[in-house]
């Protein structure tokens, strides 16, 4: 009785451990086109595999990630109502890309230094592609 007793615990520990290793954290962006009047854009939800950013770029129709025009703060694991505040106008139509940048390679912890094309701060990837949701503005 005791043994069995123990080799439930035991099984109950070993699937809490696989199940715990199982599920880790995927980075992802998730954010809806939105109005922007207000100079803050928003995603919904960031999945985050480390502490980092999330970096607001400037994009159009190609889908290329552009100049840099917001950016906020990001904890490993999940964000909830992740606010940038725009650091320059962002009008009615234009596409912005909100994309996941780690916090590596930087001179400063906590002190975002990334400059379009720099590893500073860069854009993380999975199978080679960003981490990122597209949105238009409103």
């Amino acid at each position: 009785m005791r043994t069995a007793a123990l080799s439930a615990a035991v099984l109950t520990l070993a699937t809490s451990f696989v199940f715990a290793d199982g599920h880790s954290t995927t980075p992802m962006v998730e954010a809806m086109d939105q109005d922007v009047s207000n100079g803050v854009v928003s995603a919904s939800m960031v999945q985050a595999a480390e502490n980092g950013w999330l970096v607001v770029h400037r994009t159009d129709a190609e889908m290329k990630p552009g100049a840099v025009v917001g950016y906020a703060p990001l904890r490993n694991g999940e964000n909830v109502d992740v606010a940038a505040i725009l650091q320059e106008p962002v009008a009615t139509g234009d596409m912005l890309m909100l994309m996941i940048h780690s916090e590596q390679g930087g001179a400063f912890a906590g002190v975002f230094e990334y400059t379009l094309g720099a590893t500073e701060d860069g854009p993380i990837r999975i199978d080679d592609k960003l981490v990122m949701s597209v949105i238009t503005a409103q």
